[in-house]
């Protein structure tokens, strides 16, 4: 078990069951420099002598064919699966996808399945274990995403993208001789991952005042901690120092950990993720190329700032009912809002002060080489405008403050 897991444990050892449970299904997280070298020795100790590996082709040129060769040589069976790009040179989580992991499954009746690569190789690995019956280890190879601990896969499914309930992994090992090596835009895009976290940690708590969304303080600290530890080494990532980047993926794995210790993902997911996900099933309802999912994230952090800071001037002034309805049941839920709203407004004022402003999080996305606005991306004036609209459909379920400005404000 690494320092960082067993701090995390420590740090929450007092809480109930059912928080610790979705911690205690991983067993071992290794950061460091030649991680690559002690999975064979875990596979080992576990009895998995057959494992499938599944990268991409980029992915397995930068780690997966090193450890193919490892694992051969402590006499395992390795079943290698290069996922194949669409006509768009993206690897998609989608039917196909699975299908030819699942298939490798099949064929080599794997005890276990490896993911070399970043979220997307992920995403499919974990839900093709998770229907198998096998357990699977993560092996990042970019300090990209925070979602390497996850629970649940965002597949596409005949066109539409849904998170469907998968596994989580037994093992992290990421090595930082490799992550130091991968694409420098890969870096900057879990930089702005964990940007997010200054509106989501904002988002999570608005919810809990407004709505009486569940909350835990212990997750929430453990996210604003990582979130700090990110931002106070931004030049190190920027520089893509060794320490630099073990922090940033430090950091990730730590935001991971903490979704996983509420059991949802609200510590690290709020407004500006779901504009990300608008504009990310806008671009596959148009066929259009992908964009990184972080750096998609930070931009989006920068426009809910913006948004987030005019409110907290303007100050909430919630309508008589949704969208001009005058039901009772519409008007109830209009004063029950503006109650809260009222009841709290000091201290929502008071994290609203807590964000960085718009120009803040531009000059540190800028400093890690990511996106400063996104007007640096191929999003249209159009697209953002609808998205800072509609967005909170996309979980229509979380009463961020995104929600609450379209459906009683604007």
């Amino acid at each position: 078990m690494s320092s960082l897991l067993s701090n995390i444990r420590k740090q929450t050892a007092d809480l109930p069951a059912q928080h610790l449970a979705n911690l205690d299904e991983v067993e071992t997280i290794r950061i460091e420099s030649g991680a690559l070298s002690d999975i064979a020795g875990f596979l080992e100790q576990k009895g998995w002598t057959s494992v499938v590996l599944v990268a991409d082709r980029h992915t397995y040129e930068r780690a997966g064919k090193q450890l193919e060769e490892l694992l051969v040589r402590a006499s395992l069976q390795v079943q290698v699966t290069l996922l194949h790009p669409d006509v768009k040179d993206d690897v998609i989580a989608d039917e196909a996808s699975l299908i030819q992991v699942i298939l490798g499954i099949q064929q080599s009746k794997a005890g276990a399945v490896l993911a070399v690569g970043g979220g997307t190789i992920h995403d499919i690995s974990r839900y093709a274990a998770y229907t198998a019956g096998l357990p699977f280890v993560s092996v990042p190879t970019a300090a990209s995403v925070d979602g390497f601990t996850s629970k649940g896969a965002p597949i596409i499914v005949r066109g539409e993208k849904k998170t469907i309930p998968a596994i989580g992994p037994s093992a992290i090992f990421a090595d930082v001789d490799i992550l130091m090596q991968a694409p420098a835009p890969l870096t900057a895009a879990g930089f702005g991952d964990m940007l997010g976290k200054y509106t989501s940690l904002f988002d999570w708590k608005f919810g809990s005042l407004i709505a009486d969304e569940p909350y835990l303080d212990r997750a929430a600290d453990i996210t604003a901690a990582a979130l700090r530890k990110c931002v106070d080494a931004a030049g190190m990532i920027a520089g893509r120092t060794e320490e630099g980047i073990r922090i940033l993926m430090e950091a990730l794995i730590e935001s991971g950990l903490a979704m996983l210790l509420f059991g949802q993902s609200h510590p690290a997911s709020g407004s500006e993720h779901h504009l990300s996900h608008y504009w990310e099933m806008e671009f596959i309802r148009l066929g259009k190329k992908q964009l990184l999912h972080g750096a998609k994230v930070g931009a989006a952090c920068i426009e809910i700032s913006r948004l987030y800071h005019a409110i907290k001037e303007e100050g909430l002034e919630i309508r008589a009912g949704r969208f001009g309805e005058t039901g009772t049941k519409a008007e109830q839920e209009a004063d029950r809002i503006r109650h809260r709203v009222s009841e709290h407004w000091s201290d929502i004022r008071l994290l609203l002060e807590q964000i960085p402003s718009p120009a803040e999080l531009s000059e540190l996305m800028r400093s890690v080489g990511g996106p400063a606005s996104v007007s640096e991306l191929p999003i249209s004036g159009e697209l953002l405008q609808r998205s800072l609209r509609e967005a909170h459909h996309v979980r229509s379920s979380r009463k961020t403050l995104l929600h609450i400005y379209n459906e009683y404000v604007r």
